[in-house]
């Protein structure tokens, strides 16, 4: 999954591709590269970033979503809104990937009404206050037990479970202790039968792990994501496409046993 971020303050690239057509650009970029999905923003929740309304939201991501509607490969909208979620659809949005788990009045009901995909996150607290001491009694089995109950939820409210994918939230209410000890335990959160998402990709936790600041942490970000894949994960989302791809390619020929 490669990220688009249409943001002033997104906390690794915010304000690169806050023009629309900036943006575009380097979407299409990333589909050249090799991603399977893209995922575009147009709010930031970095830690202690601050909301935007809908409207402005939408100012942002919509030039995006149309000029992408063609693409070949699927297009998922990150958003908390039900209005933007509506509007994202509309415009041929085939995944919403929702950092509160569709938590928001009308949330589920919106995604219900549609055929769309949905990525339902763990996050304690919300970004603005998320990292201000974050406390688990079992880091591995609060997360899991949250996104079980999303799971239900959404399939109670008409979701089938094939359309819905989880992500534990790395960096979303938690020290590098916690996420170090989810990324140890994927498989747990891969038991519950959805796919798992995880998205590491140039975040603190690696930072703090090689002392490096987000704009030189593709190394760290690449052995996350393989990580992350041999212990479960179905979709890494990701900055640096290309380089990621390689990186997989490598481990699925080692766990290849036919390749010659």
């Amino acid at each position: 999954m490669g990220v688009v971020n249409v943001t002033p303050d997104s906390f690794s690239d915010g304000g690169r591709f806050l023009d629309p057509q900036q943006a575009i650009a380097h979407a299409w970029r990333l589909i050249e590269e090799g991603a399977d999905l893209i995922d575009i923003g147009g709010e930031s929740t970095r830690p202690g970033a601050q909301p935007v309304d809908a409207a402005e939201e939408l100012r942002r991501v919509l030039p995006v979503l149309r000029a992408l509607r063609d693409a070949a490969v699927p297009i998922a909208l990150d958003t908390i809104k039900p209005q933007v979620m509506q509007a994202a659809i509309a415009e041929g949005a085939s995944v919403i990937n929702d950092v509160t788990a569709l938590r928001s009045p009308g949330a589920l009901e919106t995604a219900a009404a549609s055929e769309v995909g949905v990525c339902m996150m763990h996050m304690r607290g919300e970004p603005r206050t998320m990292q201000a001491a974050p406390h688990y009694e079992n880091v591995v089995g609060e997360v899991r037990s949250f996104l079980l109950e999303r799971m239900d939820a959404a399939v109670a409210t008409g979701i089938a479970r094939e359309r819905v994918a989880i992500d534990p939230g790395f960096g979303f209410g938690k020290t590098a202790g916690h996420n170090l000890e989810l990324l140890r335990n994927l498989d747990r959160l891969a038991e519950l039968g959805a796919p798992v998402l995880v998205g590491l990709s140039r975040k603190s936790t690696l930072g703090a792990i090689t002392g490096r600041p987000a704009r030189e942490r593709l190394p760290a970000s690449i052995a996350a994501a393989l990580l992350a894949v041999q212990h479960g994960a179905r979709i890494v989302r990701v900055h640096d496409v290309a380089a990621t791809r390689d990186a997989l390619a490598v481990l699925a020929a080692v766990g290849n046993r036919t390749l010659e």
